[in-house]
Protein backbone atom coordinates (compact mmCIF):
# COMPACT_ATOMS: atom_id res chain seq x y z
CA UNK A 1 0.00 0.00 0.00
CA UNK A 2 3.03 2.37 0.66
CA UNK A 3 3.75 2.51 -2.99
CA UNK A 4 0.42 3.65 -4.19
CA UNK A 5 0.60 6.18 -1.42
CA UNK A 6 4.14 7.16 -3.01
CA UNK A 7 2.98 6.92 -7.06
CA UNK A 8 -0.39 9.03 -5.85
CA UNK A 9 2.28 11.81 -4.09
CA UNK A 10 4.55 11.33 -7.59
CA UNK A 11 1.75 11.91 -10.00
CA UNK A 12 0.42 14.93 -7.42
CA UNK A 13 3.74 16.27 -7.68
CA UNK A 14 4.42 16.35 -11.37
CA UNK A 15 0.77 18.07 -11.98
CA UNK A 16 1.58 20.23 -9.20
CA UNK A 17 4.51 21.50 -11.56
CA UNK A 18 3.00 21.09 -14.36
CA UNK A 19 0.34 23.71 -12.87
CA UNK A 20 2.65 25.62 -11.43
CA UNK A 21 4.81 26.05 -15.00
CA UNK A 22 1.96 27.01 -17.19
CA UNK A 23 0.54 29.32 -15.12
CA UNK A 24 2.94 32.18 -14.47
CA UNK A 25 0.63 35.00 -15.51
CA UNK A 26 -0.52 37.71 -13.16
CA UNK A 27 -4.05 37.67 -11.83
CA UNK A 28 -5.95 39.92 -9.77
CA UNK A 29 -8.04 38.63 -6.78
CA UNK A 30 -10.38 40.92 -4.93
CA UNK A 31 -11.88 40.51 -1.35
CA UNK A 32 -13.99 43.00 0.75
CA UNK A 33 -12.19 45.97 -0.68
CA UNK A 34 -8.45 44.24 -0.36
CA UNK A 35 -6.72 43.10 -3.83
CA UNK A 36 -3.94 40.77 -4.17
CA UNK A 37 -1.67 40.48 -7.71
CA UNK A 38 0.45 37.91 -8.05
CA UNK A 39 1.00 34.42 -9.93
CA UNK A 40 -2.05 32.40 -10.48
CA UNK A 41 0.42 29.24 -8.87
CA UNK A 42 0.97 31.51 -5.92
CA UNK A 43 -2.27 32.43 -5.30
CA UNK A 44 -3.34 28.45 -5.73
CA UNK A 45 -0.57 27.10 -3.40
CA UNK A 46 -1.71 30.24 -0.93
CA UNK A 47 -5.28 29.42 -0.34
CA UNK A 48 -4.28 25.54 -0.74
CA UNK A 49 -2.58 26.20 2.58
CA UNK A 50 -5.15 28.13 4.24
CA UNK A 51 -7.95 25.43 3.26
CA UNK A 52 -5.33 22.76 4.73
CA UNK A 53 -5.42 24.71 7.99
CA UNK A 54 -8.75 25.05 8.55
CA UNK A 55 -9.27 21.97 7.32
CA UNK A 56 -7.09 20.26 9.88
CA UNK A 57 -8.44 22.35 12.23
CA UNK A 58 -11.92 21.27 12.02
CA UNK A 59 -10.91 17.96 11.85
CA UNK A 60 -9.17 18.17 14.90
CA UNK A 61 -12.13 19.55 16.77
CA UNK A 62 -14.74 17.31 15.60
CA UNK A 63 -12.05 14.53 16.86
CA UNK A 64 -11.79 16.23 20.09
CA UNK A 65 -15.77 16.50 20.51
CA UNK A 66 -15.95 13.20 19.12
CA UNK A 67 -13.41 11.63 22.08
CA UNK A 68 -14.76 13.51 25.09
CA UNK A 69 -18.47 12.58 23.90
CA UNK A 70 -17.78 8.32 23.72
CA UNK A 71 -15.24 8.51 26.47
CA UNK A 72 -16.48 6.38 30.17
CA UNK A 73 -17.60 8.51 32.42
CA UNK A 74 -17.03 12.26 30.35
CA UNK A 75 -19.70 14.69 31.54
CA UNK A 76 -20.87 15.57 28.18
CA UNK A 77 -19.67 19.50 28.96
Amino acid sequence: MRWVYLAIIVVFGFLTAAFAIQNRGMVEVSLLGFSLRAPLALQVLGFYVVGAITGGSVYALLKQSYNKAVRPGSTGA
